[in-house]
């Protein structure tokens, strides 16, 4: 099972431990083979809509910027148990914060 898991954007500027842990995190995951890609992401964006065969671009933001997310992980788990752990751990090293996941479909 694939997961896509996005974190919103935080006010708080993380400090050289938190990177540090995060950087032995992640080392975890793609050494077990588990973590597919990750990045931050971009706050302003733009958004693309179709009508009547006519594509839209419409250039953000769109909110607040601590209400979007503000970075990503791809991972590929046994179950969604296993999924919803590796977000405990990732709070367990950035704190209290938001995250949004949902399984990705597909080859």
């Amino acid at each position: 099972m694939r997961y896509l898991m996005m974190s919103k954007t935080s006010d708080q500027q993380p400090d050289q431990q938190v990177y540090a842990e995060m950087a032995k995190f992640v080392e975890e995951l793609t050494a077990k083979g588990v973590l597919l890609a990750t990045g931050g992401l971009d706050t302003t964006g733009f958004k693309l809509s179709a009508r009547d065969g006519e594509v839209t671009v419409t250039d953000g933001p769109f909110t607040e910027a601590n209400e979007v997310a503000g970075g990503f992980v791809l991972v590929e788990v046994r179950s969604k148990e296993e999924a919803i752990e590796l977000g405990r751990r990732f709070f367990a090293i950035v704190g209290d914060g938001e995250a949004f996941a949902q399984e990705v479909y597909g080859p």
